[in-house]
């Protein structure tokens, strides 16, 4: 039974974490379930998958009062992202949920963490997975580590999910991006990672901006401009794609109108995205710097 389970499984989750989250879902929905459990697994991916392609409304619409608790907590995170004026009720009923936390509910870690990551609160990420084992949950830890250039703890981490399971995908992955992080001599390292998953599962958005991080941090600026062409005609909307070519297209010496109109696009179509949110704020601030000085002088 227990072989049979990660069989089911082994396309759903792999797929999920790749960033393949239409075949995520395809797989998802061929599984039949024998328990209970494993429905209540699937459903997760499946909806988590769907709350990557920001189809909130699947999510919203099917988890009810009546679905299992361990479902609950995705319905509150496509609702965060749905609808932005409801999220200051959100993070209250986070905050009142954090008091007693089951750990046990590793969608209810993920959701929490992730809230509080686009909240740019890292410390209250950190909290809510600071006692879990579960891979992806360490993953997450990861990867705030990482936004707070604590590389040294991103390792620590990594070595302890190493001793779990090194040969998983999420570890994998947690390896090329602190490859990444890490630059220098680590970046072919981490372009041969992300070039096996690919070549094992599919060209997904998720490994070409990888592989065109990894280009631009060796300076092969036309390698890069290749891959994210590549990641452009899969989904021309992708904020992090669209966010590389807007980096590349400075390194390339193209004209300034050409970047422009890569964040014209991520601004249009990612107005609530981390980074425009940030350049939002420090074109702000520089207008008001000009301003003071224009004043001063």
């Amino acid at each position: 039974m227990a072989a049979d389970k990660i069989n089911q499984f082994f396309g759903v989750k792999d797929n999920f974490f790749i960033g393949n989250y239409q075949e995520c879902i395809k797989e998802a929905q061929k599984i039949k379930p024998s328990t209970p459990e494993m429905a209540i697994e699937r459903d997760g991916y499946l909806y988590r998958a769907y709350i990557a392609q920001r189809k909130f409304r699947v999510v919203l619409d099917e988890i009810n009062s009546s679905s299992p608790a361990v479902l609950q907590p995705l319905k509150t995170l496509a609702d965060y992202f749905a609808n932005p004026d409801r999220r200051e009720a959100i993070l209250a009923q986070l905050q009142e949920s954090i008091s007693h936390i089951d750990y046990s509910n590793y969608n209810f870690l993920i959701v929490a963490a992730t809230i509080y990551y686009h909240e740019n609160n890292l410390d209250a990420s950190l909290s809510v997975l600071r006692d879990t084992e579960h891979l992806e949950c360490m993953s997450l830890k990861l990867a705030i580590y990482l936004k707070m250039n604590r590389v040294d703890l991103a390792k620590e981490v990594l070595k302890s999910m190493q001793t779990i399971d090194e040969d998983s995908t999420v570890t994998q992955l947690a390896q090329a991006w602190l490859n990444i992080t890490t630059g220098a001599d680590k970046l072919h390292e981490a372009y041969y990672i992300l070039q096996e998953m690919t070549d094992k599962y599919s060209r997904t958005n998720m490994m070409l901006n990888g592989q065109a991080t990894c280009f631009i941090g060796q300076g092969k600026y036309e390698e890069a401009e290749t891959v994210l062409q590549d990641s452009l005609e899969k989904d021309s909307n992708n904020p992090v794609t669209l966010i590389n070519m807007v980096v590349l297209s400075h390194h390339l010496g193209k004209q300034p109108e050409v970047a422009n109109r890569y964040l014209s696009q991520l601004k249009e179509s990612h107005a609530d995205h981390p980074f425009v949110k940030e350049y939002a704020q420090k074109t702000s601030e520089f207008q008001r710097l000009v301003k003071q000085y224009s004043v001063s002088t």
